[in-house]
């Protein structure tokens, strides 16, 4: 006997995701007409019928997904922007819970939880493996940016190797040797770039120079006035993220060293501040777009699929360069 055909086969007949299908047997606004009748068509050749009990079931379901976002990066907002588009495709609802210089990871996804959310997305999380597994027995969740360890939860990440390697590459190509790194303090974002840095230099057969810094403006700031003081430059620098970036070009700025003339800057997340005119900063994309997209698909295959294997998306990021890089001083 044949078995029972299941969403995921109507939805692999017509070339769409699973999340589509259930709007269109649900009669939920998204799908585009010609999708309809294309997925209609084929749940009735392939005997497709819904299973009444979890029809019911899930009606009673509040179709929502909390996110947690740190309020001061700017990353993040993109990416929430794109989770809110990709969730409304889904049938979905955001909640969000911000992170704030008071308010912590812990508190944050206790908020989204007594919202009764079905599922979480965090980005870049930095919490251990443990607290994320206690998250993740209540909830499915997805964690956004970081490689979370054995923790049981799904994962998009950007290869950040591949995103360091790219940045090191463009400045040894055009001919930098004294390349320095600010770091980005703690956590598993910040720990990933700082090792792909030191594997790209050690590579190069380059000496690294690791800057303390925290992935705000205020800590490329303090970069930036160390660098400046001191007797010899880096003739590049490469920042763990962009609001490091825009701080050590601000510091740079004041101390009246010249932008890319006398030190190149690179960035990393080629958030809106790196695309502002005045600004103009070289850096690494993540593809805020595609992170968002597979961050959904994630909670909803789990939420409306009952799929339990753990899933990882690594995306490949990609440098661009705009006009803060430039050859070392002659």
């Amino acid at each position: 006997m044949d078995p029972r055909p299941r969403l995921a086969d109507v939805a692999a007949r017509v070339g769409v995701s699973p999340a589509s299908v259930s709007l269109v047997l649900r009669g939920a606004p998204g799908p585009s007409a010609e999708t309809r009748e294309r997925v209609l068509a084929a749940a009735a050749e392939l005997g497709y019928r819904a299973d009444r009990t979890a029809s019911l079931l899930a009606r009673r379901r509040r179709h929502l997904l909390g996110v947690m976002c740190d309020v001061r990066n700017p990353f993040h907002a993109e990416l929430v922007e794109e989770i809110h588009v990709e969730a409304d495709r889904a049938g979905y609802e955001v909640v969000l819970a911000t992170l704030t210089r008071d308010r912590d990871e812990h508190r944050a996804a206790e908020t989204l939880l007594d919202f009764r959310c079905e599922a979480l997305i965090l980005l870049g999380p930095d919490s251990p493996a443990p607290f994320l597994d206690r998250l993740a027995a209540q909830v499915p969740c997805v964690a956004v940016g970081v490689m979370a360890g054995d923790a049981a939860v799904d994962v998009v990440r950007p290869a950040d190797d591949v995103g360091v390697d790219a940045a090191l590459d463009h400045l040894i190509g055009l001919g930098h040797s004294r390349i320095a790194f600010v770091d980005g303090g703690r956590g598993a974002v910040a720990a990933s770039r700082r090792r792909g840095y030191r594997r790209a230099m050690r590579r190069a057969g380059l000496a690294a120079q690791v800057l303390p810094g925290d992935h705000t403006e205020e800590g490329g700031v303090r970069a930036g006035r160390s660098l400046a003081a001191s007797a010899h430059w880096p003739t590049a620098v490469m920042a763990s993220n962009d609001r490091l970036a825009v701080g050590l070009m601000d510091a740079l700025l004041r101390a009246g060293v010249d932008v890319p003339g006398q030190v190149s800057v690179v960035g990393y997340d080629d958030s809106s501040l790196a695309r502002l005119a005045h600004i103009d900063l070289t850096s690494v994309n993540q593809d805020a777009p595609a992170q968002a997209r597979n961050a959904v698909l994630a909670a909803v295959t789990r939420l409306d699929e009952g799929r339990t294997m753990r899933t990882e998306i690594v995306l490949v990021p990609h440098l661009v360069v705009r006009g803060t890089t430039a050859p070392p001083p002659g």
